[in-house]
């Protein structure tokens, strides 16, 4: 344990000892839109009208094709406890084949991790701009691919998206799915050499109403077969509905695309997102949408760390269900227990607190609601399902330490949350893989060597995905990943994953 605590000293110590508790995907959820969208100004030394000396001064150079690298993100240093440089010794083609390859976190620990390290202020790898601007491609692909579009829009706007082709193609589709595509259009039309999809062209044409252009453009794609049949079949419906008013409905692709989307929801056949991807259920979370849509797609957001809880909070308590079974279950079952909490009753909460736990653990979202609610429940005496539960409650949530501090229990989450173990090891697999990352096991020196190499950000997308394979039954992974956490200055979130494994059933 002493040489684990000793490798923590190669972290910086901003990041060492601070992880703020609450996700980043919440903090950017009380930040204003139009200010995160905003590329940083740079800040206007405040230099003497005339030179003190006839010295010449001291010059910097730099190959003029690189350009000035610059700090990519939106969550500040002062949040995180990142430092800038996380990306600064590493290659360009490794991170981004590591961030493209992670697969989706399962534990909400693990999930906040992510976002953190796709958000924050960051350096260019090896300080060029180019690669600082690629790595930004792959970011806001991996944040797209999570749902969390907002910040995806907010990164890319950001990084510039007039940066290249790919850039621009990538804000178009976001901008499709979030409703947002006027801006967009409106660089477009200003610049069409940005896109070689005709498809985009062709559509902003018709949304600013050119549509001698938009016709034009379209028969020129549908001449020399620059669009697949399917998608030049839609665009025609698009641009002329009533000559269609007879025909049967087009099938929907197999390989569904933003556009194609967007455009399917404009003729009058939108297309249901529960088996899309994930990105595409932020389109229910419209008014467009009926408040059903718009509560699983909530959830589906929030169980994968996209949507900030108190979104999902207002829409289970924005009306009373008019039908029961399923999702109206949830949305009564926490109505009932939100009632009970507000009155003060133990007595009520008692009886209220187990249903609406039941049905939030069906729904993998019991952390969220563990966020909201943890607070509330701490002063009150529970006992028996119900006082374990709230327990539980308070160990899932950012209180978990003060919580494990209040109770005498010995249970292996409780003394987790205090950053040891119980007097015995458990005979669970899974049990015995995090006591040992918290007592004996030593972390990953390859991981851990990273550092001293400025490979930070390297090292924890390793981690990450060694944590994933621990989740899905790797003991011995599991531990590495949690030990490793602890050597790289991440406690809180190695306690998190470590209580969430324990407590979660996922």
């Amino acid at each position: 344990m002493i040489a684990a605590l000793a490798v923590t000293c190669l972290c910086p110590p901003a990041f060492a000892q601070t992880q703020a508790p609450l996700s980043v995907i919440d903090w950017l959820g009380t930040q204003s839109n139009t200010a995160l969208s905003q590329p940083p100004v740079a800040s206007r030394p405040n230099e003497p009208p005339v030179a003190k000396t006839a010295l010449a001064p001291d010059v910097s150079v730099q190959n003029l094709e690189e350009g000035s690298p610059r700090e990519i993100g939106l969550v500040p240093t002062r949040i995180t406890g990142l430092p800038t440089g996380i990306w600064a010794g590493s290659e360009l083609a490794t991170l981004t084949r590591l961030i493209t390859a992670l697969p989706d976190p399962t534990l909400p620990a693990a999930q906040s991790l992510l976002y953190t390290i796709l958000l924050a202020e960051e350096a260019a790898p090896g300080g060029k701009a180019s690669a600082g601007e690629a790595l930004s491609l792959a970011r806001v692909e991996k944040l797209v691919a999570l749902g969390a579009l907002d910040p995806a829009q907010s990164l890319i706007e950001q990084a510039g998206v007039t940066t290249s082709s790919a850039h621009f193609d990538l804000w178009m589709q976001i901008s499709l799915l979030t409703g947002t595509e006027d801006r967009a259009c409106a660089v477009l039309t200003a610049a069409p050499h940005l896109t070689t999809d005709y498809g985009s062209r062709i559509f902003c044409d018709a949304r600013a109403r050119k549509w001698d252009d938009a016709a034009l453009t379209f028969g020129s794609a549908q001449a020399l077969g620059l669009m697949p049949p399917a998608k030049l079949a839609l665009i025609a419906r698009f641009l002329d509905p009533e000559a269609f008013e007879a025909e049967a409905a087009l099938t929907a692709p197999r390989e569904m695309d933003p556009l194609s989307f967007r455009l399917f929801e404009t003729i009058g056949e939108p297309i249901p997102t529960g088996n899309l991807p994930r990105a595409y259920a932020v389109a229910d979370l419209r008014d467009l949408s009926g408040w059903k849509a718009q509560i699983e797609a909530a959830e589906r957001l929030t169980r994968a760390g996209a949507l900030p809880d108190n979104r999902l909070l207002g829409l289970y308590t924005d009306r009373k269900p008019a039908a029961s079974g399923g999702v109206w279950d949830r949305v009564a079952a926490l109505q009932r227990f939100e009632t009970a909490l507000g009155t003060g009753s133990t007595d009520a909460v008692t009886k209220t607190l187990p249903a609406v736990w039941t049905a939030m653990a069906g729904a993998g979202l019991e952390v969220p609601f563990a966020s909201l609610f943890a607070d509330a429940i701490s002063p009150l005496s529970l006992e028996g399902r119900a006082g374990q539960i709230a327990l539980d409650v308070q160990l899932l949530s950012a209180g978990y330490e003060s919580a494990a501090a209040r109770v005498e229990a010995d249970s292996l989450p409780a003394r987790i949350a205090l950053g040891g173990v119980p007097r015995n090891r458990p005979n669970d697999v899974t049990a015995a893989a995090i006591y040992d990352a918290f007592d004996t096991a030593m972390p990953r020196s390859d991981l851990v060597a990273m550092v001293k190499q400025d490979r930070l950000g390297e090292a924890m997308l390793h981690v990450l995905s060694l944590l994933h394979r621990g989740t899905q039954g790797n003991a011995r992974a599991l531990t590495d990943a949690l030990a490793t956490l602890r050597a790289l200055g991440l406690e809180n979130t190695a306690r998190r994953a470590a209580i969430q494994s324990l407590l979660l059933e996922r």
